[in-house]
């Protein structure tokens, strides 16, 4: 029987509420969209840093404006969170899922980017003495939540930090971001992130297009 990830997170923070303390969470984070609704969950919980480690983002100028907005939000919405944003290498996507350029979205691919990204945030919450680690990632309807979960928590026995199971879509999750998106007035992308994903999305609206 699959994990209730969201039952498994409720019961933890009630948990972390019972203690009074207030442990640090490296959130590794993908956009704005995606975190407005996390940080409004977690945030009374938890000093939360954010990582945007996404070498997966192209081009360049989308990974900065994503980058922006995500600085945006967290302003105007009064979070006091740190932004850690590590050097843009687009080489360390495109090596870890070379021969795998033409496969669907949503398959193998997007499992290895899944776990670039898991991996440095693991990497890093060692290196800053982080009480946890998790990711934004799977609010998306279209992230797998098991795929992420597995991949963390193997990823937190390897370096020794807890890795914080969740499923953000659950609880109407998804559409709180949606709603929080347009309070905010967050730029909110048509594809997930990768050159791959931007070319099938363009490939898709073209074919409705097409049909119309």
């Amino acid at each position: 029987m699959a994990e209730n990830y969201g039952l498994w997170l409720e019961k933890k923070l009630d948990e972390l509420r019972r203690t009074g303390e207030k442990p640090k969470l490296l959130l590794q984070v993908c956009c704005a969209p995606c975190s407005s609704y996390v940080f409004e969950y977690l945030a009374e919980i938890f000093e939360i840093t954010a990582f945007f480690y996404n070498p997966n983002i192209a081009p360049e100028r989308e990974f900065s404006f994503r980058l922006d907005e995500l600085r945006r939000f967290l302003d105007e919405a009064g979070y006091i969170a740190p932004v850690d944003c590590p050097p843009y290498e687009p080489r360390e996507f495109l090596d870890a899922v070379r021969g795998m350029e033409d496969l669907p979205e949503g398959g193998e691919r997007c499992r290895i980017c899944y776990e670039l990204r898991l991996r440095k945030t693991a990497e890093a919450a060692k290196a800053g003495g982080f009480d946890f680690f998790t990711t934004t990632l799977s609010i998306s309807p279209y992230k797998r939540a098991a795929w992420l979960n597995e991949i963390g928590i193997r990823l937190g026995e390897e370096y020794g930090v807890p890795y914080l199971r969740s499923d953000f879509k659950k609880k109407n999750g998804y559409k709180r971001s949606i709603e929080l998106s347009g309070q905010y007035g967050l730029y909110r992308q048509d594809y997930c992130g990768c050159i791959y994903s931007k070319l099938e999305s363009e490939r898709k609206r073209a074919g409705q297009a097409s049909a119309e």
